[in-house]
């Protein structure tokens, strides 16, 4: 299993780094009108001449544009509205952390819950670990649980049904 871990992990961090321009950049954020909108008026086109280009009526438009700002609309629409102004549709999926960190952050997840869960009748017993083994003990399930099998930390856990 450490052979899939490792493949995991060159996968995250080529993944990651291909992203990295992206996160976070404030020039991403759709214009309040939507890019649709945004591109048609830059360009000088009315909804009208838009519309012809696509072959269909002015109103339908206005709820492709309303669709684009609400986000109804489907991937494959805003497509052809993109080839209609020649422009290329980017899609992209950013993650807010690297995708490693979202990674080593669930595996501690479940690493305390399973900690919690065992260290409560540990305690009982008068067997419970201090702070700092709690902490190494937390880390090494963390760790164990990635190297072992990386795809089972997104099962859900009966503590969070």
């Amino acid at each position: 299993m450490p052979y899939q871990y490792d493949s995991l992990a060159r996968a995250r961090k080529q993944l990651d780094q291909k992203l990295a321009p992206l996160r976070g950049e404030a020039a991403f954020v759709r214009p309040a009108k939507g890019w649709v909108r945004a591109i048609r008026d830059a360009l000088g086109m009315t909804g009208r001449q838009l519309a012809a280009r696509l072959g269909i009526k002015q109103p339908t438009l206005v709820a492709l544009e309303q669709g684009e700002v609400n986000g109804t609309i489907t991937i494959g629409r805003l497509k052809e509205l993109a080839e209609a102004l020649d422009c290329t549709l980017v899609y992209a999926l950013v993650p807010n952390r690297p995708l490693q960190q979202i990674v080593e952050e669930r595996a501690r997840h479940l690493a305390n819950l399973r900690l919690t869960r065992t260290h409560h009748s540990m305690r009982l017993e008068d067997q419970g670990l201090n702070v700092d083994d709690l902490a190494d003990e937390r880390d090494r399930l963390a760790a164990g649980l990635l190297r072992d099998n990386a795809r089972q930390i997104w099962r859900p856990d009966e503590d969070e049904m």
